[in-house]
């Protein structure tokens, strides 16, 4: 499931996050690539310890937790601290496929990379390409959102980021373990959940809600990983 998520950052959010990066320093991106990912990584990276980096993640992780949307698809269990990278200059990252497993920086804890987060941080009129590029089953989908909007997608596709050739792309990227490891059965809670929440504004006393609802949670009961 691919998924757009609007709205993650508000205006104030955003404006704040980039005068942060606007004053950062960034590094060579291909410091926190795998070694198959570094061959195709042409990126500016801040680095994960910076203050900016970590004053903005902190930012866009309660904002994560406020978003319905965010929670239905995702069913975060863990959701690896927030990162940030610069494109401009022709720079690009080539085909590649995150990696399984990712240790968080400074502590014993590790995450299972079920799904793949790319938030958008400046508007697509700023740059020119420097979409990205995620293959599935149904081909290849190009994603440039708004600035603040996220996009959603399974950690296992074949994905890229196309060269900017004019301008600055800024975002934020992260995993997300989620409670259910499978994306098809992710998918059809995804679509259940939002099935029942439809029923519930449209016929909010039909007996019907409650007896979805109560599929619903014996279905996570019975597939979530904990």
């Amino acid at each position: 499931m691919l998924l757009h998520i609007p709205e993650i950052l508000d205006a104030d959010q955003v404006r704040h996050a980039r005068g942060l990066l606007e004053a950062a320093g960034w590094i060579d991106g291909r410091a926190t690539a795998g070694h198959q990912s570094a061959r195709v990584k042409d990126n500016l990276q801040l680095p994960e310890d910076h203050p900016a980096s970590r004053e903005i993640g902190g930012t866009i992780q309660a904002a994560l937790q406020r978003s319905a949307l965010f929670v239905s698809a995702a069913l975060p269990l863990r959701v690896f601290p927030p990162l940030f990278n610069r494109y401009d200059g022709g720079r690009a990252f080539g085909n590649h496929v995150d990696n399984a497993v990712r240790q968080v920086p400074g502590t014993p804890y590790r995450v299972r990379t079920d799904l793949s987060a790319t938030l958008f941080l400046n508007d697509p009129s700023e740059y020119d390409a420097g979409e990205l590029l995620v293959e599935d089953t149904y081909g290849v989908h190009a994603v440039k959102l708004p600035a603040g909007h996220l996009v959603l997608y399974p950690s296992t596709s074949l994905h890229r980021v196309s060269p900017v050739t004019r301008g600055v792309r800024l975002a934020s990227f992260f995993w997300v373990q989620s409670m259910l490891r499978d994306d098809g059965e992710r998918t059809l809670l995804f679509d259940l959940d939002t099935a029942i929440q439809a029923l519930g504004r449209q016929l909010p006393d039909h007996p019907a809600a409650v007896q979805l609802t109560g599929v619903y949670h014996n279905l996570l009961r019975r597939w979530a990983d904990l």
